[in-house]
C-alpha cells in the first residue's frame, strides 16, 4: 500500500491511494474520522449547549408540569430563563414575541406549544395531549444530572453510526459516476476501486465540518458562516472524487496490431 494512504489523507493523491488499498484500510480511516467528528459534537454539546440547559432548569419554579397539552406555569410571563451564544430558553405563554434573544436558537415555552426561533424563522411544536411531563426545578434538576452523560454518549454513537451509514450509501451512489469518469480519463479503476475512492473522497469534507464545529463553538464562526461551510463540504467531496483520479495510473493499452501484408 502506498504510504500516502495515511500520510496524506487530505490530499487528492492520498484519497486516490485508497482506491488501490484494501477495504479494511478504508473502513479503519472512516471509523477514525467518524470518531473525531463524534468527539467534536460531544464537546460542542457539553461546552456550548449543556451549561445553558442547566442554567434554565435552575430558574424554573419548584412546581409545574406540562399536562394534557397545556403548560402549568407558576412563574411570571414572559420570562427569560437562560441565555448563551448558541441557545436561549424563555417562557412566554402567549408567544407575544416580547423576548428577542441574540442567541442562534431561542426555545420558547408557551401555553400550548414550544416555539423554536432561528435564522430561518420559527416553528411550533405542540405538546402531546395524553402525556404529562415535569416542568419544574425539583424534578428536572436530578433528571438532568442523571441523564446528561447518557445523552452525550448517545449523541456520539448516533454521529458515528450516521456518518458511516451515510458514507457507505453515498459511495454506492457515487461509484458509478466515478467509474465513468475514470473510464473516459483512461484510469485503472474498476467498480470496487471506484466504491473505495468514493468513500475516501468524503472524508476531507467531514474533517472540514468537524473543524468548523470547533470554530463555531469557540465563537470564530457565526451560524451563517458555519452553514455555508456545511453546504460547501458536499461540493468538496465531488471535487476530491474527480480530481483524485488524476493521480491514478493510466490503463494499459494493447499495442496496435501489425499489418500482415506489410513485408518485414
Amino acid at each position: 500500500m502506498n504510504a500516502s494512504t495515511f500520510s496524506e489523507p487530505l490530499t487528492p493523491r492520498g484519497v486516490a491511494a485508497f482506491a488501490r488499498a484494501g477495504l479494511s484500510r478504508l473502513l479503519l480511516a472512516q471509523f477514525i474520522v467518524a470518531l473525531l467528528a463524534a468527539s467534536t459534537v460531544v464537546w460542542f454539546l457539553h461546552s456550548s449547549c449543556f451549561p445553558t440547559v442547566r442554567a434554565a432548569i435552575r430558574q424554573l419554579p419548584a412546581s409545574g408540569a406540562i399536562d394534557s397539552g397545556k403548560l402549568d406555569w407558576r412563574g411570571g410571563s414572559p420570562q427569560l430563563l437562560a441565555e448563551g451564544k448558541i441557545l436561549a430558553f424563555d417562557v412566554d405563554l402567549k408567544h407575544a414575541g416580547q423576548i428577542h434573544s441574540p442567541a442562534d436558537v431561542q426555545i420558547e415555552f408557551g401555553r400550548d406549544s414550544i416555539r423554536i426561533y432561528s435564522l430561518f424563522g420559527y416553528t411550533d411544536f405542540f405538546y402531546v395531549a395524553d402525556r404529562t411531563s415535569p416542568f419544574n426545578r425539583t424534578d428536572l434538576e436530578p433528571l438532568w444530572g442523571a441523564w446528561a452523560a447518557e445523552i452525550l454518549f448517545l449523541a456520539g454513537a448516533a454521529v458515528i453510526v450516521g456518518l458511516l451509514s451515510g458514507w457507505w450509501l453515498l459511495a454506492t451512489i457515487y461509484f458509478l459516476p466515478a467509474w465513468t469518469f475514470g473510464f473516459f480519463a483512461n484510469r485503472e479503476l474498476d467498480f470496487r476501486a471506484s466504491w473505495k475512492l468514493s468513500g475516501a473522497a468524503l472524508l476531507p469534507g467531514a474533517l472540514l465540518v468537524a473543524v468548523s464545529v470547533w470554530l463555531y463553538g469557540f465563537g470564530f464562526l457565526n451560524l451563517v458562516s458555519f452553514g455555508f461551510i456545511f453546504a460547501a463540504h458536499f461540493v468538496l467531496g465531488w471535487i476530491y472524487l474527480f480530481v483524485s483520479q488524476l493521480f491514478l495510473p493510466r490503463s494499459l493499452e494493447l499495442p496496435p496490431k501489425s499489418n500482415p501484408f506489410k513485408p518485414a
